[in-house]
């Protein structure tokens, strides 16, 4: 009986290494996964970034270049927008 006992003692301490083996290995999977989709986000972020400013650059070319040809129309357009963003803004 005394063997017996020794051998599930020892089943249970070889079950626990291999689970904690297996818990370890898992944790680095997820890990690594995590790493790689923090990374890919971070990249996607800079991009967006990147693209917000250069429409940002854009615009602000396209608007200086229509105050000099068309002084009052962009005025007008500005005016326009103004009123949009104003009833947007109070209702």
């Amino acid at each position: 009986m005394a063997q017996s006992a020794q051998h599930r003692t020892s089943d249970l301490g070889a079950t626990a290494s291999d689970l904690k083996d297996k818990a370890q290995d898992q944790f680095k999977r997820v890990s690594d996964q995590v790493e790689d989709m923090a990374s890919s986000a971070a990249q996607r972020a800079q991009d967006a970034g990147e693209r917000v400013q250069e429409v940002a650059g854009n615009v602000k070319g396209a608007v200086s270049k229509s105050l000099k040809e068309q002084p009052m129309a962009t005025l007008a357009v500005a005016a326009v927008a103004g009123f949009v963003l104003g009833a947007l803004w109070k209702s």
